[in-house]
């Protein structure tokens, strides 16, 4: 990816583990990208009403609304939205119950962030793609 399209592309992370949200965030910023985030999904809501954001990374484990209400809320007004799953662990159940929602990708705590600027080049990728179709 050209850096140029970088700087267009906006990307929430979502997860109330801050010790984990700011040096990603930092670390995709140091890569182009602009990033806003979210620490809980009320906030993840109304930040991808009023940024718009290009892609989202949303932890499945925030408190009160977990990332699949989130993500369920969010698919009432935004059906588009690449949306990359974050998890410390495989929950199969969870899983199961994200797939109406459609998630582009599950990027898991613990990989490294190399991994998971492939996993977001890779989803961006995708998703322009079909747009044009």
């Amino acid at each position: 990816m050209e850096v140029d399209m970088k700087k267009e592309i906006k990307i929430l992370l979502v997860d109330d583990e801050v010790d984990f949200l700011q040096p990603m965030a930092f670390w995709f910023q140091s890569k182009g990208y602009s990033t806003i985030t979210a620490t809980s999904g009320e906030e993840a809501i109304q930040k991808v009403k009023e940024e718009s954001p290009d892609i989202i990374f949303l932890d499945l484990n925030i408190p009160e609304m977990d990332g699949i209400q989130t993500l369920k809320k969010i698919r009432e007004f935004n059906k588009d939205l690449p949306a990359i799953i974050v998890s410390a662990y495989v929950d199969p159940i969870k899983m199961k119950e994200a797939e109406p929602y459609h998630i582009s990708g599950v990027f898991y705590k613990g990989r490294t962030l190399e991994e998971g600027l492939a996993l977001l080049e890779s989803v961006l990728r995708r998703h322009k793609k079909l747009q044009k179709e």
